[in-house]
């Protein structure tokens, strides 16, 4: 037998967003706000200053910009080639009640969008504060429904800073984007109707990239969900044609500041993965090396089939349970205990509060590129008195894993293995 061990809105006024520190500079936080650093695992540059990061920035009106629910703002981001820049972003509350504290959320968004402010409204509708900042330089469309020009304050152009590695580093797009995601949640943990001590993040694509570097680096926050996004792109990604046309010496130098990889072993929260089985950018080896670097017990959630895009990857609500169960008391997704391989039998053992009632292995007999092969969902068997879900290989079977579903139709997911001919010899935990 073979065991892998699992780690598993409210509009405010001007006015309102003066008296919330909002509108100018808001007081300095205390240096404690750096909680969660200093005793990280060393090994990676960070060229950061994070104890000023995590200062509240100043912030501007953003005039002309009206979306329901949501204030549209600016705030300060780093310096670019010597000059100041801004950063656009949406803000928006839940209704609470006098002198209640909401929850808060960063939200952070991949190629071709922007700050969206349909999806700060998505997370006020839950009960949380929510930041949507755009980390290019661009701005919304006035109505905040598309993806209009870059304003007079930017930063560099993203995406991924390729072509700029040969640019100081504080003048590299990666350098801006992850400071962007930090001072947002500065600036969301200012607010007199946010909870400081229950924030967390979500990023979608390269946002959930950028979330796969910003979160272990901020040990304020208690949740990060990265979705599609992850590191170790180096060698299996959409990413290798960009890394390779730098030439080695060119590419282990954006690598060592900007590749994930190199930030996960510090992350200290928890946190969760949501992908596809068959991803066009982030495919499925370079999330289980990225869920394997972190020190904390992770969780995942892959679908077979699921599409990229932005209301494909908001829409599980495994993501919104995830969060709850962090900073609201919510009930935890179930949790893989251990997994593993009897004969020509996959399982996996599990904990949970909610009553698992389903579960499927998931299996692909392709090989080759992990974005063109085709996955099946094949019913599994439950064993309720041992908490153990087992289904047997099918023939031809290269990789597989276990999915687990509770009574609220969420979804959590072993770790995917490769199905050698013949099982390997017995490994404990």
């Amino acid at each position: 037998m073979m065991a892998t061990v699992m780690r598993a809105g409210r509009f405010l006024t001007a006015g309102a967003l003066v008296a919330a520190g909002v509108w100018g500079r808001p007081a300095p936080v205390p240096a404690r706000a750096a909680q969660g650093l200093a005793d990280t695992q060393p090994g990676a540059t960070i060229p950061w200053d994070l104890p000023k990061l995590f200062q509240p920035p100043r912030t501007w009106p953003a005039e002309g910009f009206q979306s329901e629910g949501v204030q549209a703002i600016f705030y300060e981001g780093e310096p670019f080639e010597g000059k100041p820049t801004r950063v656009f972003a949406w803000v928006g509350f839940p209704d609470l009640k006098d002198g209640a504290k909401a929850p808060g959320i960063v939200l952070t968004h991949g190629g071709a969008g922007t700050a969206f402010s349909k999806w700060v409204r998505l997370w006020t509708a839950r009960g949380y504060a929510a930041i949507a900042m755009d980390t290019c330089g661009h701005v919304p469309t006035p109505d905040g429904k598309g993806l209009a020009g870059r304003h007079a304050w930017a930063g560099p152009e993203g995406w991924g800073g390729f072509g700029q590695v040969d640019r100081p580093v504080k003048d590299q797009w990666t350098y801006h984007a992850v400071a962007a995601v930090i001072r947002a949640h500065s600036l969301l943990r200012s607010f007199q109707q946010v909870d400081a001590d229950r924030t967390g993040t979500t990023g979608i694509s390269w946002g959930g990239w950028l979330t796969s570097i910003a979160a272990p680096l901020d040990g304020r926050l208690k949740f990060a969900i990265p979705i599609y996004g992850c590191g170790f792109l180096q060698a299996d990604s959409f990413l290798v044609p960009s890394l390779n046309s730098l030439g080695p010496a060119r590419a282990r130098a954006w690598q060592d500041l900007w590749e994930p990889s190199r930030y996960l072993p510090r992350a200290r929260l928890p946190m969760l993965w949501v992908a596809g089985t068959s991803d066009f950018a982030y495919p499925l080896s370079c999330l289980q090396k990225s869920y394997r670097a972190t020190p904390t017990r992770d969780v995942l959630c892959v679908r077979v089939g699921m599409a990229h895009g932005y209301e494909p990857g908001w829409a599980p609500a495994e993501i919104a349970a995830f969060a709850d169960s962090v900073v609201r008391d919510g009930v935890p997704l179930p949790e893989i205990a251990a997994q593993g391989r009897d004969g020509d039998r996959l399982w996996v053992t599990w904990r949970s509060r909610s009553k698992v009632v389903r579960a499927e292995l998931c299996h692909t007999s392709e090989t080759g590129l992990w974005q063109k092969r085709k996955w099946q969902a094949v019913a599994a068997e439950l064993d309720l008195a041992a908490a153990r879900a087992s289904a047997a290989i099918p023939a031809g079977a290269r990789v597989g894993y276990l999915n687990l579903i509770d009574d609220r139709g969420l979804v959590v997911s072993g770790e995917h293995v490769e199905l050698p001919a013949e099982p390997p010899a017995a490994a404990g935990r």
